[in-house]
């Protein structure tokens, strides 16, 4: 039976670039989004392209009942699920001090919140066949604050614990643990910029990170990979 790579908030940017690098790769896929119609021409494009299963389902992980929905559909697919990326999430820019009141609640919702839970949810399965990989997408926010970071920032500091911690827990099943910390990446959140395009990192080289460390054998993990656009920080 085919392995199933999951990614979460996987219609644009990175989490696209990286269900479409593993589908390349003739991995089966699995996704989800608030936006029901991107979901479909997602999913869409996918397995048109690649001739893949590609799988989605409308879903809010910003809400704890919204995440076990996602979970119970992934489950009911009866794949093994080889790849889990938690993805989703957003920024806010803004003062701690100054930010509206609920900012810190929304964020930590959809930026961590979703990722505990749909790892408590997946990661049974990887225990019971000792293998997987879990990527959780962090930000060089998780470790260097920023003005205008705001709530963001904690829920990316966050993040990374949660990565080491999920690590130690799950090394003696077998199951890796990557967090990735990209800089400055070319996605929506940057529309409106003045900054040229090639002053971003690729989506695609976001994906193709993922995959390289994905495909190092099982004696191997990468923790941690940070990575920046080539002249630094924006």
């Amino acid at each position: 039976m085919a392995g199933l790579v999951v990614v979460t908030g996987g219609t644009k940017g990175i989490g696209r670039a990286i269900l479409e690098k593993f589908a390349g790769h003739g991995y089966d896929v699995c996704t989800c989004a608030r936006n029901k119609g991107e979901l479909e021409e997602t999913v869409a494009d996918i397995q048109s392209r690649f001739k893949v299963k590609a799988h989605q389902i409308t879903a809010d992980l910003s809400s704890a009942m919204e995440t076990r929905r996602f979970v119970d559909f992934v489950n009911r697919l009866k794949q093994p699920v080889d790849v889990l990326v938690n993805n989703a999430g957003f920024f806010t820019g803004g003062a701690v001090t100054e930010e509206e009141d609920g900012a810190l609640e929304a964020m930590i919702g959809a930026n961590l919140y979703s990722a505990y839970y749909t790892s408590k949810g997946l990661v049974v399965g990887m225990k019971e066949r000792r293998r997987g990989h879990v990527f959780n997408m962090c930000s060089i926010a998780s470790f260097m604050a920023y003005p205008n970071g705001g709530s963001y920032g904690i829920t990316k500091f966050a993040m990374l614990g949660f990565s080491k911690v999920l690590r130690e827990e799950l090394k003696e099943y077998g199951i890796r643990v990557t967090a990735i910390m990209p800089g400055a990446t070319l996605t929506a959140s940057w529309q409106g910029t003045k900054h040229p395009d090639e002053r971003f990192i690729k989506v695609e080289d976001i994906a193709e990170t993922v995959y390289s460390a994905y495909m190092l054998s099982q004696q191997s993990v990468v923790e941690e990979i940070v990575i920046r656009p080539m002249l630094g920080d924006i």
